[in-house]
């Protein structure tokens, strides 16, 4: 088992592992693996990539400091049986024996406590799997993270001097729905690479039809990285692509029924305008998204806002703004 393991900052502070104050407490804690050195892939927005210059304790925005993987275990059992901590996402980064550290630490942690374990890795095949889900792993995440195939040549594949293919991806999201089961497995997608939101919507659809949750990410330039000069996307953009994201998951709508302007802009979210009223009024396509219980505060965000996926349930004032921001006032 690795010696060391790093958790998310908020996530260390409800472990007990580290004292601060939180604007809002993370309900899954937030692990990653830990080795010297980064990442063999070459992600152009993430720190952890292999030609970055951030800092190897970052992930997005957050830091994720290092601990003895004993002490964080220790802690574990508390947080789950009091009820703050529900879920535990385990983020793999890329080299040899990931495989192996990620089995033996999932085991042990299934040992210590009674927690839904989601682990976040590739490159999978099924005989990666199989030990994953022999270990304790119930759900799996595979990010493809770029809507279109050139977008992802050209952050994460061939372009950006990383090991990924588009196909590839695609086919272990396929074969690990044939063997964790429709509903457990995830995805990410990144808004804000360089995507018409006609592209983002097309590739929700594609992962809700092969039995995927896609959970959407506002993209974050970080100090260090290849796309550190690149701003994020406008909130209006990303709200749209939210409500058309929880739209599709819902099964209320399709892509097919929605309607584009020339730039691929979302001007008819293929449903009527009192449905939509309903849906915003919840709140929910705007919470964070991703597995059950996944709340990931302020990882696209400064807690100063501008906010694009919400930790907790929004205030009557930000559901205005939100209105006004899809015009719908």
């Amino acid at each position: 088992m690795p010696q060391q393991i790093r958790v998310s900052i908020g996530s260390a502070v409800v472990l007990g592992l580290l004292e601060g104050k939180l604007d809002a407490e993370p309900t899954t804690a937030y692990l990653m693996t830990h080795k010297t050195g980064k990442c063999v892939a070459n992600c152009g927005f993430c720190p952890q990539a292999k030609n970055s210059q951030s800092k190897a304790e970052l992930l997005s925005r957050v830091t994720w400091p290092a601990f003895s993987t004993r002490s964080v275990l220790g802690q574990m059992a508390s947080a789950v049986n009091s009820g703050k901590i529900r879920r535990v996402c385990i983020q793999a980064l890329n080299y040899p024996n990931v495989f192996s550290d990620l089995c033996a630490f999932v085991k042990a942690l299934k040992q210590q406590a009674d927690v839904p374990v989601s682990v976040s890795c590739q490159p999978l095949n099924r005989e990666n799997m199989v030990r994953l889900a022999e270990a304790g792993a119930n759900r799996i995440g595979i990010a493809v993270d770029a809507a279109t195939e050139t977008l992802f040549d050209a952050v994460k594949g061939s372009v950006a001097g990383g090991p990924y293919k588009w196909q590839d991806q695609f086919r272990q999201l396929r074969e690990a729905v044939e063997f964790f089961g429709e509903g457990n497995v995830s995805t990410h997608l990144i808004v804000g690479l360089g995507e018409t939101e006609k592209e983002a919507v097309r590739m929700l659809q594609e992962c809700v039809d092969m039995g995927v949750l896609p959970a959407l990410f506002a993209f974050t330039p970080v100090r260090g990285t290849a796309l550190a000069a690149k701003p994020q996307p406008s909130v209006e953009a990303y709200r749209r692509v939210q409500v058309a994201r929880c739209l599709i998951t819902n099964g209320t709508a399709k892509a097919t029924q929605m309607k584009f302007d020339a730039d691929g802009r979302i001007v008819d979210f293929g449903v009527p305008t009192e449905t939509l009223l309903c849906l915003v009024k919840t709140g929910k396509p705007f919470l964070t998204s991703g597995c059950p219980d996944c709340n990931r505060p302020f990882y696209n965000e400064k807690p100063s806002g501008p906010i694009y996926n919400y930790p907790r349930n929004l205030t009557a004032q930000e559901l205005s703004t939100i209105k006004q921001q899809l015009k719908l006032n």
